[in-house]
Formats: C-alpha cells, sequence, structure tokens
C-alpha cells in the first residue's frame, strides 16, 4: 500500500475509534445490569477500548455491515474476555450460588425470589446478587453465538421455522413482562426495550443503580421460570 494510502487509512481507522468512544460506556453500562457487585468497570473500559482499536483495524467498509454494529460485538467480546481472566467470584458468593442451585433442584416451578428466600434462609438482596453472580458465571462461559469476524448478516440469518418459534416466545415474554410488578416491568421496559443503562434507568425510576440492578435480576430470574414452565406445557 503506498504511503499516501497508509495515511489516509490510519486516518479513517482514528476518526471511526475518537467518534465510537462513547460506544464502549454504552456497553459497559448495559452489561453493569447483568453482573455482580465490586466489578472493577475501570479494567472493563481499558478492555472496551482495546475492543473499539481492534475493529477499527479490521473493518472493511465495503462490506454490508456498520461499524456501530461489527464494533459493538467486538467491545463486548474484549469486555467478557476480561471478566473471565479477571473477576473470579469470591468464595462465600460461590457459597450463595451453590445454595441458590441446590434450591431451585428442589423447589417446583415457577420458582420466585420469595421461595429462595425461604428456603435459603438469606435475605431479598443476597438472593438477588446471587442470581446476578450465577447468570454472570454461565454468560462468560458461553460461547458468542455472533463471531466477531463475521461481518455478513446472511450468516446468522435463522430458518423460517425458527423465525416462527421466536416469534412465538416474543408473545410469551410480553406476556409475561406484563404480569411482573410495576417497578420491575418498568426496569426491564426501559433496560431491554429502550436499552438504557442503569444510571439512566435510576435517574428516572429514582432509585440507586444496585436497587435497579437486584429488580432487573429478580425479573429476569422470575420472568425465566415463568416462560419455562408455559415451554414445558407447550411440549407437553
Amino acid at each position: 500500500m503506498p504511503a499516501e494510502s497508509r495515511v489516509v487509512e490510519q486516518a479513517r481507522r482514528d476518526e471511526l475509534i475518537v467518534t465510537h468512544l462513547p460506544l464502549v460506556k454504552h456497553v459497559i453500562g448495559r452489561l453493569i445490569g447483568e453482573l455482580p457487585r465490586g466489578i472493577d468497570v475501570e479494567n472493563l473500559e481499558s478492555a472496551g477500548v482495546l475492543g473499539l482499536v481492534e475493529s477499527a483495524g479490521k473493518y472493511d467498509p465495503t462490506r454490508n455491515t456498520l461499524f456501530k454494529t461489527y464494533a459493538y460485538m467486538r467491545i463486548r467480546g474484549s469486555i467478557l474476555d476480561e471478566l473471565r481472566r479477571n473477576s473470579p467470584l469470591p468464595q462465600h458468593m460461590l457459597e450463595r450460588v451453590a445454595l441458590i442451585r441446590k434450591a431451585c433442584r428442589k423447589l417446583e416451578s415457577p420458582i420466585t425470589v420469595e421461595m429462595l428466600v425461604a428456603e435459603t434462609k438469606l435475605s431479598t438482596d443476597e438472593v438477588s446478587d446471587a442470581l446476578a453472580a450465577e447468570r454472570f458465571s454461565r454468560m462468560i462461559s458461553w460461547e458468542q453465538t455472533a463471531q466477531p469476524n463475521s461481518m455478513s448478516p446472511m450468516e446468522n440469518m435463522a430458518p423460517p421455522h425458527a423465525e416462527v418459534e421466536r416469534w412465538e416466545s416474543i408473545q410469551q415474554l410480553t406476556e409475561a413482562i406484563e404480569q411482573l410488578n410495576p417497578r420491575e416491568r418498568l426496569a426491564v421496559t426501559l433496560y431491554y426495550r429502550e436499552e438504557l443503562r442503569l444510571k439512566e434507568i435510576s435517574a428516572i425510576m429514582q432509585l440507586s443503580a444496585s436497587r435497579i440492578s437486584r429488580l432487573l435480576t429478580r425479573a429476569i430470574f422470575e420472568l425465566g421460570e415463568k416462560l419455562r414452565v408455559k415451554l414445558a406445557i407447550g411440549v407437553g
């Protein structure tokens, strides 16, 4: 590549990085709601910026994918890698997660947070934090379904029957969300539908970010339980 072309290419990459730096904070702000308390956010920001830089270096503008979409997946992947490497759960939290898992095996679905509190003798907040930690431990161990190197939207398209199943699941999810209490329903709507960060939801609902996080954890767990029961009935 001629020197002039290299300069132009580097300028393009630098512009992508600078203009999309807020995306790093957005991704972290979204992920925080799914993480246990005490995570080092500064480390996550550094990992996210590295993911953004890598995105700018590998992005091909001639292909049919927006840079923001491409970068989002790489930033998120870099942050999850950082979490996997450097954020082991403390022993007391692992013990609580074990209690929760044991209680879930014992109790009949749909399980509620109140049922877990009664079974484990933990407080409501301790159960919510343990549920967040349990979900976190599963999240960082899952393989990402969307490969960061893939830039073709066709590669991840589902077959028609899968789209029908997905639509049915969305309808069931919508019905389940309507059954949540008003505060949980609002938190879920703002977080997942409006894609707001915890700080923004906190300002709207006038609750602390930690309280919003626990509301989301509780709502997500109970939504999952309700959907699991519905799907089991449907299969039966």
